[in-house]
């Protein structure tokens, strides 16, 4: 047995969910995928993925060794790389996660021009409002909005983002401006990712302050909440690129600036430097300076009460 084919099969097996998307994948044949995976869990004597006729998962020493396998095979091609091997153009294919609504609206267009770029590299983007697992789930760099708890991972900053909280014309010239965030309380909010009663947070004088607000309408879909605020239905509170278009287009105005919470970081994350590839590499230089011009326009400096 190839013990470095076995390590790509096994790796394309849990990347791909299926062991047929793996054999169309790496170009052989059903049966061989599957004789090359038994001859590996044979060797190590134990099981490294339970399957059934719906599903497969991963045992936890399947986890370990997975983790391990992409060390290795990252190892090889950085090894490869160093002596001139694929030297001239990044090849193979690249993960890559971020948030949906952002994804969709700044980080698809830098993957295009990304791959218009190196022809040698395919591209999978997953959009997801969740924290992925970058090793166990086969992804090779994520966008994230907010504070890392990962600390195995490394964060290339690319800027910050602020939060919210924003009013349509239409409800402000009805229920005037609020002057602190606690005339929330009285007022309509458009509730996002919560069900029931939500508490919004803000800084007043250095110190937090939670305010709870209420509404009729609740969305787990931040476009749908920005169209509710939009349409005068209530107050809502978001993260600055959400609803930057419409903000842009004027049918929704920012107010309480000055309470403002700091904003959050904003982080291409990925694994350790000793597992970065040729293409990982070139697209976190590619897509660096794009996120920081993007963070730095949606996300300019609050203007603080005096």
């Amino acid at each position: 047995m190839d013990k470095l084919v076995a390590l790509r099969t096994y790796v394309e097996i849990v990347d791909r969910g299926s062991l047929t998307a793996a054999a169309e994948t790496l170009g052989k044949s059903l049966p061989t995928v599957v004789r090359t995976l038994g001859e590996l869990e044979d060797e190590l004597d134990v099981v490294l993925l339970r399957r059934t006729t719906r599903r497969m998962s991963l045992t936890e020493e399947g986890r370990v060794y997975l983790d391990r396998a992409r060390r290795i095979l990252a190892d090889v091609e950085e090894a490869d790389e160093l002596v001139g091997v694929g030297r001239r153009e990044p090849r193979g294919q690249l993960r890559v996660t971020a948030p949906v609504l952002f994804g969709q609206m700044h980080v698809v267009p830098a993957v295009l021009d990304f791959v218009a770029q190196h022809a040698g590299v395919d591209v999978d983007v997953l959009l997801l409002d969740r924290v992925v697992n970058l090793v166990e789930e086969g992804v090779d760099v994520g966008v994230r909005i907010g504070h890392l708890s990962d600390s195995t991972m490394l964060a290339s900053n690319v800027g910050t983002m602020r939060r919210v909280v924003v009013a349509s014309p239409k409800l402000l010239r009805k229920t005037k401006r609020p002057a602190h965030p606690d005339a929330l309380r009285d007022h309509p909010c458009v509730r996002f990712r919560t069900s029931g009663p939500a508490t919004w947070r803000f800084a007043d004088n250095g110190k937090e302050l939670s305010v709870p607000v209420t509404g009729r309408l609740g969305f787990n879909h931040a476009a749908a909440a920005v169209d509710a605020c939009a349409a005068g239905l209530g107050f809502g509170m978001f993260l600055a690129y959400q609803v930057a278009p419409a903000v842009r287009d004027k049918r929704l105005r920012i107010v309480l600036e000055e309470f403002e919470q700091p904003p959050l970081p904003v982080n291409l994350v990925y694994a350790g430097a000793r597992m970065m590839s040729s293409r990982l590499r070139a697209f976190i230089d590619w897509t660096r300076p794009v996120l920081r011009d993007v963070a730095g326009a949606l996300s300019p400096p609050v203007r603080r009460r005096p």
